[in-house]
């Protein structure tokens, strides 16, 4: 049965003159990416990866980045993308948590890594990604390569990644996702977003992240060409896509912020993009207009998913972002075989516009989170994914997020979801950005507190605010209180807001 890395291989007897994938100065060819995977592949075998085992990078951006994702699989064992964002103690902490004996970093990593190796004792090999290795590294470029044996290689429904959830609601888990997983899941996505044969990929976002990884393989699955960006800039975007004509690219909408209110925008051709899809965080509903009027030409995807899920599940397709009905403001309908029920605390699916957890079965679903069967098995109670997001489906099938179950505040005996007002308070002009969180309340046990930063040169007030979500909101609903914040919300790799951050500042401040 197919692998990740017989993609790759494929690839290079049926298109292996063809452009594979383009970093920074560097264009390969399908027959050199998969002679790299293969030498890939071979050092990590030479260095003792056994079937099954973790291997973890720590990385940027770069073709080494894509040729790892099949490399691993190939030598028998579990890529583990390692969030170049976080803590050395929270690096450290997942490292344990895999049990991976090899490092891969990149050397602006490497001072770094060497800080922390007291706290990694399980890790037997750091490999740098440079001609020269710095003290206590081994040079990638050095390293023998050991051929692959009989039983040297993955199964379609062993393991392929191991991906960390952002960890916005606590500690973080490591998702399985198996190869069957992540092909079927790439089968989907393209089937909802009717690629064609001449699609060029664009990589915007990190590759330690699912969308990242997610768009690796479907260049590899399909032989697409695949332009890598060794960081989200708005002129480095822009520059990319005029000199080399992508045709899709995957953002999150703090992204998509920044481009559309980029001042040089104007100035340059981005008319090959014909589809963006976008996800990860609400998408405010003016920016998504500007983006659509800055660029005509493209049709827009929304996707709704988390790593758990594939980790597409739903799609909003271009034809329904028109506000002349209600689904521009939906995830829309699940992508092909897939199935969305809303289910009440035991189990039970309620009716059409009832608010529920959002439940999803899919061949594409994780098995379970990586050494936490109990865990598993609770997420998967009843034979269905629970996902922790609260939502309901329309009549027509339509998905409606409401918010994170765990981020609904129980005010007075009311639920009220965030999500909720955040759009309300969003509606604003002077609103730039916010977050609402539950705070303590004696009489109330929690009130609704709402963290707004204002647009540069706006002003607004706390009653003003409030008064704002009042013309909207139940009473119940509006925030009680307003904090004005200056300084950057604290946010994960994809630019969702930590709110256990901002009630922890929270709970310092009024101590």
């Amino acid at each position: 049965m197919i692998t990740l890395s017989d993609l790759v291989a494929s690839n290079s007897k049926n298109a292996g003159n063809r452009p594979a994938v383009t970093a920074g100065e560097v264009t390969l060819t399908w027959s050199e990416v998969a002679a790299r995977v293969r030498r890939f592949a071979g050092v990590l075998r030479g260095l003792g990866l056994k079937r099954g085992e973790c291997v973890a990078m720590l990385g940027v951006n770069n073709a080494e980045y894509f040729e790892f994702y099949f490399a691993a699989p190939a030598a028998g064992g579990i890529s583990v993308p390692i969030n170049m964002r976080l803590a050395p103690a929270e690096i450290a902490e997942l490292l344990a948590d895999c049990g991976a004996r090899i490092l891969i970093v990149d050397p602006q990593f490497a001072e770094l890594v060497s800080g922390m190796r007291a706290s990694l004792p399980q890790v037997e090999h750091f490999v740098v990604m440079a001609p020269q290795a710095p003290a206590g590294f081994r040079a990638f470029a050095d390293l023998p390569v050991v051929e692959a044996g009989a039983d040297g290689s993955s199964s379609i429904d062993d393991v392929a990644m191991l991906l960390y959830t952002g960890g916005t609601t606590g500690r973080s888990k490591g998702v399985m996702l198996t190869h069957r997983g992540l092909i079927t899941n790439t089968l989907q996505w393209s089937a909802a977003l009717e690629l064609t044969r001449d699609e060029k990929l664009l990589i915007a976002t990190p590759m330690f992240h699912a969308v990242g990884g997610l768009n690796s393989i479907a260049g590899a699955l399909f032989a697409y060409p695949t332009v890598i960006l060794p960081r989200f800039d708005a002129v480095l975007m822009f520059d990319t896509v005029q000199r080399l004509r992508p045709t899709n690219v995957a953002l999150v909408p703090t992204m998509i912020e920044m481009l559309v209110m980029h001042p040089e925008i104007g100035k340059y051709d981005l008319g090959s993009l014909s589809k963006i899809t976008y996800g990860g965080s609400p998408m405010p509903m003016r920016t998504l207009k500007l983006a659509m009027q800055a660029l005509p030409k493209a049709r827009f995807f929304q996707v709704y998913g988390q790593t758990e899920g594939g980790p597409t599940m739903t799609m909003l397709r271009p034809e329904d972002h028109t506000e002349d009905n209600n689904r521009i403001r939906s995830a829309g309908q699940p992508v092909p075989a897939t199935l969305i029920a809303i289910l009440d605390g035991e189990g039970r699916e309620v009716p059409a516009g009832e608010t529920g957890e959002i439940c999803v079965r899919s061949p594409s679903i994780s098995p379970g989170y990586w050494r936490q069967p109990e865990l598993s098995a609770e997420t998967a109670r009843g034979g269905w994914h629970h996902t922790g997001d609260a939502g309901y489906l329309d009549q027509d099938g339509f998905l409606f997020i409401v918010d994170r179950v765990k981020d609904m505040i129980v005010t007075g005996g009311e639920n009220v979801y965030a999500a909720e007002v955040e759009k309300a308070l969003m509606a604003h002009a002077a609103v730039e950005s916010c977050a609402v969180i539950g705070v303590p309340h004696e009489r109330l046990v929690e009130q609704v507190h709402a963290i707004v930063r204002l647009r540069s040169g706006a002003t607004a007030d706390e009653a003003e605010l409030i008064a704002h979500c009042r013309q909207t909101l139940a009473g119940y609903k509006c925030p009680r209180s307003v904090e004005l914040r200056e300084t950057p919300f604290p946010v994960t790799a994809i630019g969702k807001v930590l709110k256990r951050e901002l009630r922890k500042e929270y709970a310092q401040r009024h101590a």
